[in-house]
């Protein structure tokens, strides 16, 4: 999911700087942006860990004004930031980590009592969702991971349903990004899905991750929705701009999740290597089908 990326190197350009320079309330003036009107069929969401350059209320602010829904990845002390800009966090941050997840039971302790804590944070914040992850192999095999992490994940549903929060693991590559990852194809996180056995546990599905690890994205979507209850974006090669300088037809993509009658959020999540809120506008208008 993350990539490395400091402040001084988004600030590197021309564009990073004037923007960094020109966080004013005219933040879309700044870009040279327009308001747009979004036509409701997508729900837009914006990861704020690709902005690094801009604090949680500039690109709020921003995503406000381009007439988004969400700003999400966020820690509950920045929900009251983006609820003031009439924004929800879409995908909050849960207490797992990329690398140590369900898979071990050595984690499940501590991952159930920060589920039980954060829960109730998301809800009463008025919130869908909450991300979490398999953590890396390490060795193990594909069907003990299975089994470990359904163990744990069992254990975290009573308060996800008491709640009605939708726990959702992350399907990230192992091939590029996240090395060793064991939720890196679909089918398992799917036979996941069914061993758990809970409406309120789902897949992220990342379009970018899984582009590098199985490709197939719109048929995989079409075929599998219920178990998909959010999106996130990337341009392939390089988790930058979702344009035409990359491989994926991201207006093609966003059709088939509407179709499919898709009620959540598609959340950009790419790495803007241009004027970031200028990139972020033009993903939102090519994503909102």
């Amino acid at each position: 999911m993350k990539n490395k990326l400091s402040r001084r190197s988004a600030l590197k350009t021309s564009a990073g700087a004037a923007i960094a320079a020109a966080m004013t309330p005219h933040l879309l003036e700044a870009a040279s942006i327009k308001p747009i009107k979004l036509g409701g069929k997508v729900r837009h969401s914006v990861c704020k860990w690709c902005y690094r350059g801009l604090s949680v209320e500039e690109l709020a602010q921003a995503a406000a004004q381009f007439g988004m829904h969400s700003v999400e990845l966020l820690d509950p002390a920045d929900f009251p930031i983006i609820q003031k800009h009439g924004l929800l966090c879409a995908m909050s941050n849960g207490p797992g980590k990329i690398a140590k997840g369900f898979n071990r039971r050595e984690n499940h302790g501590w991952l159930i009592e920060g589920f039980q804590k954060m829960i109730p944070q998301v809800a009463n914040a008025g919130f869908p969702n909450i991300i979490c992850f398999s953590g890396n192999r390490e060795g193990l095999d594909d069907e003990e991971g299975l089994k470990v992490c359904a163990e744990g994940l069992k254990k975290v549903m009573p308060i996800a349903e008491k709640h009605k929060i939708t726990v959702c693991m992350e399907l990230l590559n192992s091939k590029v990004n996240h090395k060793d990852y064991q939720c890196d194809k679909s089918a398992w996180g799917i036979e996941l899905c069914n061993r758990v056995g809970s409406e309120r546990f789902k897949l992220l599905y990342d379009i970018y991750h899984m582009q590098i690890m199985e490709g197939d994205v719109i048929r995989t979507i079409r075929e599998n929705h219920p178990y998909f209850a959010h999106y996130h974006t990337g341009g392939n090669p390089g988790r930058n701009e979702i344009d035409h300088t990359q491989e994926l037809n991201y207006r093609a993509i966003s059709q088939a999740i509407v179709d499919t009658g898709f009620k959540g959020y598609i959340a950009q999540e790419f790495i803007p290597k241009r004027h970031p809120l200028g990139s972020l506008y033009e993903a939102v208008r090519l994503c909102d089908v």
